[in-house]
């Protein structure tokens, strides 16, 4: 893109930006200027938004390129998570100075797609060093295109999994005959069954808990992968139309309601709440992400595991998910050697996906989830196929990682379970909140 029309758009995508601020899934921010340009101090300029055990981990695998690429140098940005970050790669692009290579949420990719922001992937040079569809798990895939039109690489695959407390597993008898892992859970009578028996047999102070009161991104989480196991999305035509299965949604309301007002989850706690009860033995399962993994590692003398959520409502299991994806923002002064050491880049990062998976991601390059250097890996090799059962958010400009849609719809999630309102008040909830995106006017034209 360039001059008034791609200030145009830019200036259109900022305002849809605008209205997705809202809660870290993965970080917390380092930088967030919103101006200034991006000079070529580097072969590859790559952006990113990478804190903590994610952060150590990507500079690891940077670090890794540099090695086996000493004449291509690296200059990697950190910035602020969600709506900083996406606003100044907008602003970046839409002026002729973005990165070479950044990091893109899948959920947020129809509208950074719609806005002509990226660089179709068949003209990135990936496919040149076998970077191809073929090579990476489907669902991720299918999710980085958009009209047909493949606009990102995706790195991982982060599900939305369960839990569970080894000790009290045992005790509860819920270990498979080796005791190296959870029986087999078909079904919602056998999951509610499992969480009581974590309460009873096992002794804990509640069968599960998850984040509830002040996390509505995790309520969604968890509503979505219930629900997406009876129907489709709750919204379609590119988030203009209400497509919500009002049975299906007072079902999945009653189910979650069953769990809180039976007593085998508390109505009311905040993410600090469900991490020490759980990592303390008060509570049998852990409904969260996978991300919280490394924080559970350093507890002394704790045993848990993980796995996919079993089959709840639907008759087959559904992973509510998200993806990290590389992207090559639009940049027409790009030189062909910028974009090859780009590329070059790109498939190394892929290639040391590995060290990406310790902080829990699925990779979703398949020689890498294929690899003995994934598959020594405990819990993630457990839960590898929550990866192939993945559902994102609805395609929307409004929707995906740490948007304000999520906030919204969570918000009346949570009075579900909190008991504030019933499963019928509750899908009259949710009609109003999506009735206020689907008539939004989009911020451009979305196909």
């Amino acid at each position: 893109m360039s001059g008034a029309l791609a200030r145009r758009r830019f200036l259109a995508l900022g305002g849809g930006l605008a209205l997705t601020g809202g809660l870290a899934a993965c970080s917390s921010p380092l930088a967030s200027g919103l101006t200034g340009s991006q000079p070529n101090t580097a072969d590859v300029i790559f952006w990113n938004l990478f804190t903590g055990g994610d952060g150590a981990n990507m500079v690891l695998m940077e670090d890794a390129f540099r090695k086996t690429h000493p004449g291509t140098s690296v200059e990697a940005t950190i910035l602020g998570w969600g709506n900083p970050y996406y606003t100044k790669l907008a602003l970046a692009t839409a002026s002729g100075t973005p990165p070479d290579v950044g990091i893109a949420h899948l959920s947020r990719l129809p509208l950074l797609a719609a806005a002509g922001l990226l660089e179709p992937v068949e003209r990135t040079g990936v496919a040149e060093l076998g970077v191809t569809a073929d090579r990476f798990t489907p669902a991720a895939w299918k999710k980085a295109t958009v009209d047909g039109t493949a606009y990102a690489v995706p790195l991982d695959t982060h599900p939305f999994v369960l839990f569970y407390n080894v000790d009290l597993a045992r005790k509860a008898g819920l270990l498979n005959a080796a005791g190296d892992g959870l029986i087999p859970l078909k079904g919602k009578e056998d999951f509610l069954t499992a969480v009581k028996a974590m309460k009873e047999e096992g002794g804990a102070q509640y069968g599960a808990v998850m984040s509830i009161t002040a996390d509505p991104s995790t309520a969604w989480r968890y509503f979505s992968m219930i629900y997406s196991g009876l129907a489709g999305p709750i919204v379609t035509d590119s988030g203009t139309r209400i497509s919500m299965d009002e049975e299906a949604m007072r079902e999945t309301f009653a189910f979650m309601q069953s769990l809180t007002e039976g007593g085998l989850m508390p109505r009311s706690l905040n993410g600090s709440g469900a991490n020490a009860l759980f990592s303390t033995g008060k509570a049998g399962f852990l409904f969260d992400g996978e991300w919280q993994i490394p924080s559970y590692r350093l507890v002394k003398g704790f045993r848990f595991d993980v796995v996919p959520f079993p089959a709840l409502l639907g008759p087959k299991p559904v992973a509510y998910a998200d993806s990290h994806a590389l992207v090559v923002p639009r940049n027409a002064a790009r030189s062909a050697a910028r974009t090859r050491d780009a590329a070059r880049f790109i498939k190394s990062l892929l290639d040391n996906s590995a060290v990406w998976a310790q902080g829990g991601h699925i990779p979703a390059w398949l020689p890498t989830q294929r690899s003995k250097a994934f598959l020594d890996q405990s819990p993630q090799r457990n839960y590898v196929r929550a990866a192939f059962d993945a559902q994102y958010d609805p395609a929307a400009w409004y929707t995906g990682a740490g948007s304000d849609f999520q906030s919204t719809v969570g918000s009346t999630i949570i009075d579900v379970l909190s008991g504030r309102t019933s499963p019928k008040g509750a899908v009259a909830g949710m009609r109003a909140d999506l009735k206020r995106y689907t008539t939004a006017r989009p911020p451009v034209t979305m196909k």
